[in-house]
């Protein structure tokens, strides 16, 4: 529901003065002088108007000393106004502005490190598998179980420990083992790992990492069991093919030696990756492709081939809450047919493979796929969805509850600020009309979802209309004499002088509608998006 982090933070004071975040200090005295001409209270006689523009005259200001101060500039743009007005007692040696910047960062990593370091970061695995075919011939539902639990702390900045055991019962069968790694970073681009393991697989092992460019890493790995003595090397080359894909190759040498090579590709929408790997005694194929289809839902399809292995799975999954998401996987292969169920919450993993046949059967493949997908799909259609807008109903209606006094001071500061612009912005738009230049006739900010009905009668539904305001005035004002309108990326539109924020915590748009020369044009950009108009691409 939050917007805020979909552009980065601390703008407002830029957007208050109509300048980029790369603004020069000449940018920033002339943005301040044209604002000062507007808001100097000794422009105004009537009282009312003379409060409303020493108010807003006195942002100006703030802003024009923030700004144009080096240093307040710098920790404005690090930790916005709260670093301002916190008193960081720097000392008296920091003078420059990078010394300053370095400073604040050395503190903030350090905070951060703290933070790590008081904090264990534990998760753990359930994996219940069960059968169909052995419930029906009364051997029970339940045929085994593994739990695996693993804490990792931060001991110290370089130093990192890491504490697992797991346990596996299977059928009449089981076995546990206990596992401990020290993490040592020995510099910036390398880092090495002692490994020791008691149990099932008692084992110890050594494993380096170095960083070799800017694209490239190697691992080397090195493990002794303690049973048989035997030893296995491993060797891995880590390559970033691009900016969302990677490859490698990894090189084993053991009693089961073998040869891999690997891709993987992440993007906003998808994920995909692939392996083919050649060993002395079996070779194989995977594949797995996920594509979300939004923040909250995603579908996955993945396949093995080989001399041991063949199997095809389909499924998808949904985040039900902050923390908890769960999905369902339909397998299919020569080990059976397969439903497979996970919970993931946090660092918790629930997964419950269920074995619903060992042979391949038309009908039961079929049914299989088809039933639960039907099942999803009717109770996404008419259980969740119905749910989960209730929902979010009521949580927009609490957070407007808890923000609506300030929402109402915001937008009586907004509605002063345009009754100062009111006759600047109407010679402009009066002076572009006759050029046949560029005129807002309509401009609109607020939430995503009343902008969507923005042709709809607003008085239809007061509650969406509660969360736009106004803008046509300030646009405007900001047009330049020569034609042109220039929104900066990167900077929260509410900030800008004579906007608000009407729906604190809610995603939010800018819609406006103009007119150039002889056409009409129209345009929606994103609460934190450039805009730059007339463009010829917002032809109506």
């Amino acid at each position: 529901m939050k917007d805020e982090g979909e552009g980065p933070p601390n703008r407002e004071l830029y957007a208050l003065l109509h300048i980029s975040p790369e603004a020069s200090d000449e940018e920033i005295r002339k943005a301040y002088r044209q604002w000062a001409q507007v808001y100097h209270p000794d422009k105004y006689q009537a009282p009312h108007m003379k409060d409303i523009a020493t108010e807003n005259f006195q942002r100006i200001c703030e802003a024009y000393e923030i700004l144009s101060d080096e240093t307040k500039r710098q920790i404005y743009d690090i930790y916005g106004m709260e670093g301002l007005s916190s008193g960081l007692e720097l000392g008296p040696k920091l003078n420059r502005a990078e010394e300053i910047k370095e400073e604040l960062e050395r503190l903030k990593r350090r905070k951060e490190e703290e933070k790590i370091s008081a904090h264990l970061r534990p998760s753990s695995t359930i994996l219940a598998t069960m059968s169909f075919p052995h419930f029906l011939y009364g051997d029970g539902f339940m045929r085994g179980m593994a739990m695996r639990s693993d804490v990792q702390s931060q001991i110290s900045k370089n130093n990192t420990l890491a504490i697992a055991g797991n346990l596996e019962v299977n059928e009449s069968t089981g076995g546990g083992a206990a596992t401990v790694v020290f993490r040592h970073q020995l510099s910036s681009v390398s880092s090495i790992e002692f490994m020791a393991s008691a149990g099932l697989h008692a084992l110890v092992g050594i494993h380096s990492t170095r960083q070799l460019s800017a694209h490239s890493t190697a691992t080397m790995a090195c493990a002794m069991s303690l049973r048989d003595g035997s030893l296995n090397l491993t060797n891995t080359w880590t390559r970033q093919l691009s900016d969302t894909s990677t490859g490698n190759i990894q090189l084993g040498l053991g009693p089961e030696s073998s040869i891999s090579v690997g891709w993987q590709r992440k993007a906003e929408k998808m994920s995909a990756a692939g392996e083919v790997k050649f060993g002395t005694s079996s070779f194989g194929a995977s594949a797995h492709y996920t594509h979300r289809f939004s923040s909250k839902s995603h579908g996955r399809i993945a396949g093995k081939v080989g001399s041991t292995n063949l199997e095809l799975e389909v499924g998808g999954g949904r985040k039900v809450s902050k923390f908890s998401t769960v999905r369902m996987m339909y397998s299919i292969g020569i080990q059976g047919i397969f439903w497979r169920f996970e919970l993931h919450r946090g660092g918790q993993k629930l997964i419950v493979p269920i074995l619903l046949t060992r042979h391949f059967n038309p009908v039961v493949a079929t049914g299989a796929l088809v039933i639960p997908t039907s099942v999803y799909f009717l109770l996404k259609k008419f259980v969740f969805k119905p749910y989960y807008r209730k929902r979010e109903k009521q949580k927009a209606l609490e957070n407007m509850e808890k923000t609506s006094t300030k929402v109402q001071e915001a937008r009586a500061a907004a509605e002063k600020a345009q009754q100062l612009l009111q006759n600047v912005a109407n010679r402009k738009s009066a002076r572009q009309l006759e050029r046949g230049g560029l005129v807002i006739t309509k401009a609109v900010y607020g939430n995503r979802k009343a902008l969507k009905k923005i042709d709809a009668p607003v008085e239809a539904n007061d509650e969406l209309a509660s969360q736009i305001i106004d803008v046509t005035l300030p646009l405007n004002f900001l047009v330049n004499d020569s034609a042109q309108l220039k929104l900066h990326e990167g900077v929260k539109k509410s900030g800008i002088m004579g906007f608000c924020d009407p729906c604190p915590g809610e995603p939010k748009q800018l819609y406006v509608e103009y007119t150039y020369g002889s056409g009409r044009f129209e345009v929606v950009v994103d609460d934190y998006g450039e805009l730059v108009i007339p463009q010829e691409g917002h032809r109506v």
